[in-house]
C-alpha cells in the first residue's frame, strides 16, 4: 500500500522546521523526551484499521481522551507543549504531537525518523480500550498491534525497544521504575536488559517478558540486543508507520 502524502505549502514546511528546533530546545530543557514519545505513541496507537477511526489526529488534547486510563499523566505533555504550539497556530495538533515524538527520539541519540506533514485534526476522540495493556502477553500484543493497528511482529518488538526511554510511575500505570539504567538515552539497552534477566531497581513488565517466550519475538530481541544499527533501522521504520496510521493511505 503506497502513501500519497498531501501537499503542504512552503510556509507550512518552514514552520515545521522551526517548530522542530523549538521542540529540541524544550525537550532538552525539560528532559521530557519519554513523555513526548508516549504522547505521540498513545495518540497514534488508537487507530483501528477496520473502522478507520482513531489514530494520530490530535484528538488526545481533548479531556475525554486524556481521561482514558492508559493516558494517565499525558495531560502534563499536552500542557508543556501548549505554549509552543501557540507560536505555530498554522500547524495542526496532529502534526505537532507526532513531530514532538520524532524529536524526542532524535535528541536522546536515537535514529532519525522521516516526518511527513499534513495530518488534519479530527474532532472526535476514539473510544477507550484500544491501547496495549502492559499486564498482558503476546496474544494481546498481536491483537492490538496487528489486528487493530495493522502493524507487524517486527514492529511490535522494535517499538517495545522505545521503552529504553523513560520510566513507569505507580500513580499513572500501577508500575514503578525504569527499564534501563539511562532512561534519557535512546539505545538498545532495553533488549540487553531483557535478556540478562531481572535486576534490582529495573523494571520488566509482563508485556516485556512475553517477548522472550514467543518463537517469533525472541529472535528479534536477540538480534536487537546484539546489533544496535539493526534495531535503529527497524525502529525508525516502525515509528514512521505508527505515526502515519490512517494518514495518506493511497
Amino acid at each position: 500500500m503506497g502513501k500519497s502524502y498531501p501537499t503542504v505549502s512552503e510556509d507550512y514546511q518552514k514552520s515545521i522546521e522551526k517548530a522542530k528546533r523549538k521542540l529540541r530546545a524544550l525537550i532538552a530543557e525539560k528532559q521530557c523526551a519519554p513523555l513526548m514519545l508516549r504522547l505521540a505513541w498513545h495518540s497514534a496507537g488508537t487507530f483501528d484499521v477496520n473502522s478507520k477511526t482513531g489514530g494520530p489526529f490530535g484528538t488526545i488534547r481533548h479531556q475525554a481522551e486524556l481521561a482514558h486510563g492508559a493516558n494517565n499523566g499525558l495531560d502534563i505533555a499536552v500542557r508543556l507543549l501548549e505554549p509552543l504550539k501557540e507560536q505555530f497556530p498554522e500547524i495542526s495538533y496532529a502534526d505537532f504531537y507526532q513531530l514532538a515524538g520524532v524529536v524526542a527520539v532524535e535528541v536522546t541519540g536515537g535514529p532519525e525518523i522521516p516526518f511527513h506533514p499534513g495530518r488534519e485534526d479530527k474532532p472526535e476522540p476514539p473510544q477507550e480500550g484500544r491501547l496495549p495493556d502492559a499486564t498482558k502477553g503476546c496474544d494481546h500484543l498481536r491483537d492490538v498491534f496487528i489486528k487493530q493497528m495493522g502493524l507487524t511482529d517486527q514492529d511490535i518488538v522494535a517499538l517495545s525497544g522505545g521503552h529504553t526511554l523513560g520510566r513507569c510511575h505507580k500513580e499513572r500505570s500501577g508500575f514503578e521504575g525504569a527499564w534501563t539504567a539511562n532512561p534519557l538515552v535512546f539505545d538498545n539497552s532495553y533488549f540487553k536488559e531483557l535478556l540478562s534477566g531481572e535486576k534490582e531497581g529495573l523494571l520488566q513488565l509482563p508485556s516485556d517478558k512475553a517477548l522472550l517466550s514467543d518463537p517469533v519475538f525472541r529472535p528479534l530481541v536477540e538480534k536487537y540486543a546484539a546489533d544496535e544499527d539493526a534495531f535503529f533501522a527497524d525502529y525508525a521504520e516502525a515509528h514512521l508507520k505508527l505515526s502515519e496510521l490512517g494518514f495518506a493511505d493511497a
